[in-house]
């Protein structure tokens, strides 16, 4: 399939700065030399090129210079690229800084690392299409996350669970795709940052199980080889049933010396063949996967188990904190779905070998439009630790709504564990800040698929971009996101950005409204969680309840209920647990109360329910118009294509708000105030 090269896209029409002919792209280094073998730079300088051609029209030859003894003045070079290696420093891999000299004219990317020199290089592109001075072009840049990853759950037969944009462009009939697709994925994702794939379904089932074993190895090597030219590493989901499955033994026992000495084998073989490889994910013990629990054996032994085999390679396991009891009893009150995690795991403080990382969703359920941040964040002080996002929208409107997600992210990396005095939020711990650790990071499931436009949605790209430079710089701020984003997709027309920032802006706080109200989440159909559906998990076995009665709603989950509150560190606790501190937005996540509770806002929760639901569908109707005050301004199969989309929200948010409004009046009783039926 065909497909449009997003924000790398050189025909969007840019601003481009002054800065005279470009005759060359200079390959320099403080050291005597760049590396023969440093396939990145060769990456960057051929960027570098392309870039050049698709905006100034010119055909720059890169050269390589030995030294930096030769002075360069604007005569002899008249405002030339310089890619400049620099001795090693202590700052992180992929730091850069980019120098703009207007006496010379030279523009200089400089880094002590490839890597660093590939995010300039892009760093650049971005800045000469976005500014109109030269000065302008001087920045320095440095990675905040060491492991920033995206998470395909992609199937070999090439379908995508929770995909929303297509089938796999890595999958095919239990076949590895590699095409010129691939490398322009590569690209895509190396331009904001992202140093770390995983390329198949964290529920690793039929040949998928087999990507570890020499059926696979000869695409495996060519797909790393493919991504470490951009700075990125492969990692492979692993099933940690592969022993039975793939040797014939007749468990999996991670203590057993036979299961152990069978992963030894496999892995070294793995390894010998691709030492470039970074690692593998793995979902153990959570919704019918294999794990060690079978064996009486603890996550820690697990995931031990696979780390000391690959150590010395230095390979990575990342290990998915997704476990929970999915067989309970709607009828037990004690029992609570978001304590799992920090039950499972907290007792395993400490254990987990350094070259192992617990990978955790950034709230205790399942990326909820709103829910609190886990407290697993504030309680692990020995481990490693990652984040794990979902830019996928499975519950936020499968890419069929438009949802901005980056001010979400930037409200859970914000948010204080008080797990020390300072240097406690989330996005501390993640990046390494709280304790030095080295092995940390963000991770984010994706939302990329064949469809020619990546992401489905278009708008749903702001996303994927999003993520990628969050997790690179997670200062920026949402706004500052949005309008790079806006810039590089459709250029720098004034209207088009005031537009679509309040679609973007507006988009998530409407999508909340009109769906689950003050917390509570779920409510949607089950299966393919698309669409209204208030009880469609209230008496299953996925423990997703919200306990509504004829007096009230919400989950208790304070002293008095399942004590999930109590997982949290002060004050944190005493906020979520008093009634007049909890925040509105996660008061049903928290509380039973009744409808007639009165909010901070003044309101009771049964008009709040009311209110929320008629204000989100009609604002999702105000973003469509906004969206139709760009015809003409937009190519028009872009304008349509969104045009559709948005036909369909409108659609679904008046659904939403009737049936969410419709069961809530029979259940409470209680009629709007504003004698709307």
């Amino acid at each position: 399939m065909e497909y449009e090269a997003a924000w790398l896209d050189g025909r969007v029409p840019c601003a481009v700065p002054d800065i005279g002919g470009i005759d060359g792209i200079y390959l320099m280094s403080d050291t005597g030399g760049i590396p023969s073998d440093n396939v990145i730079i060769d990456t960057a300088a051929r960027e570098m090129g392309r870039a050049v051609r698709e905006m100034f029209g010119t055909e720059p030859v890169p050269k390589q210079l030995l030294s930096t003894d030769t002075l360069y003045t604007k005569s002899n070079l008249n405002a030339n690229i310089v890619l400049r290696t620099t001795a090693a420093d202590n700052k992180p891999v992929g730091a850069f800084s980019i120098t703009a000299d207007g006496s010379t004219g030279l523009i200089t990317v400089s880094s002590a690392s490839g890597e660093g020199i590939l995010y300039g290089v892009f760093r650049l592109i971005f800045l000469l299409r976005t500014v109109t001075a030269f000065d302008r072009l001087n920045c320095s840049e440095s990675p905040a996350s060491p492991l920033r990853m995206l998470n395909h759950w992609d199937n070999l037969d090439g379908s995508i669970e929770r995909g929303y944009s297509g089938k796999s462009f890595f999958f095919e009939n239990d076949r590895i795709i590699i095409n010129d697709r691939t490398e322009a994925y590569a690209r895509l994702i190396a331009s904001v940052g992202i140093n770390a794939v995983v390329i198949n379904n964290v529920n690793v089932k039929a040949a998928a199980t087999k990507l570890i074993s020499a059926v696979y190895r000869s695409e495996i090597k060519t797909l790393t080889g493919l991504f470490k030219k951009y700075g990125i590493r492969l990692y492979l989901s692993l099933n940690f049933a592969a022993p039975m499955e793939l040797g014939g033994l007749d468990g999996s026992d991670p203590l057993d010396e036979k299961v152990r000495a069978w992963w030894k084998r496999a892995l070294d073989d793995l390894y010998t063949d691709v030492p470039d490889l970074g690692g593998f994910l793995i979902k153990a013990d959570s919704e019918g996967r294999p794990g060690p629990f079978t064996y009486g054996r603890t996550h820690a032994d697990g995931a031990n188990m696979l780390a000391d085999i690959i150590a010395p390679y230095g390979g990575l396991i990342i290990w998915r904190c997704f476990v929970y009891n999915c067989k309970q009893d709607w009828r037990d009150t004690v029992t609570d779905r978001a304590k799992a995690q920090y039950d499972n795991f907290i007792p395993l403080d400490g254990q987990f070998r350094d070259n192992v990382i617990l990978q955790i969703k950034n709230g205790p359920m399942d990326f909820q439009a709103r829910e609190p941040v886990s407290p697993l964040f504030g309680g692990l002080k020995k481990t490693n630790e990652m984040m794990e996002f979902q830019i996928a929208q499975e519950y936020t409107g499968q890419q069929k709504h438009v949802f901005y997600l980056i001010p979400m992210f930037k409200e859970v990396l914000e948010f204080r564990t008080y797990i020390k005095d300072t240097d406690d939020t989330v996005c501390d711990i993640v990046t390494g800040r709280t304790f030095g650790n080295v092995n940390c990071g963000m991770a984010a499931v994706t939302n990329t698929g064949n469809d020619e436009n990546w992401t489905g949605h278009d708008l749903a790209a702001a996303n994927l971009f999003g993520f990628g430079r969050l997790s690179f710089d997670p200062t920026l701020s949402s706004e500052d996101i949005a309008r790079e984003w806006i810039a590089l997709t459709f250029g720098s027309d004034d209207v088009i950005f005031q537009l679509i920032s309040y679609i973007l802006s507006t988009s998530g706080p409407t999508y909340e409204k009109y769906t689950a109200p003050l917390g509570v989440g779920w409510m949607v159909n089950p299966g393919h969680h698309y669409g209204p559906n208030v009880d469609g998990y209230e008496f299953s076995e996925w423990g997703t309840y919200h306990r509504s009665d004829a007096e009230g709603m919400g989950v208790e989950r304070g002293i008095k209920g399942t004590g999930y509150i109590q997982q949290y560190n002060e004050p944190n606790a005493s906020t979520y647990e008093n009634l007049e501190t909890c925040p509105d937005e996660l008061l049903l996540f928290m509380h039973h109360v009744p409808y007639t509770y009165r909010l901070h806002s003044g309101k009771t929760v049964i008009q709040h329910i009311y209110d929320s639901h008629y204000e989100g569908a009609e604002e999702a109707v105000r973003m469509r118009s906004a969206w139709c005050s760009l015809k003409g301004r937009i190519d028009a199969k872009r304008y349509e294509r969104v045009l559709a989309r948005f036909d369909l929200q409108v659609e679904s948010a008046a659904e939403w708000r009737d049936a969410i409004c419709s069961y809530y009046r029979q259940k409470s009783g209680i009629p709007d105030e504003k004698g709307r039926i």
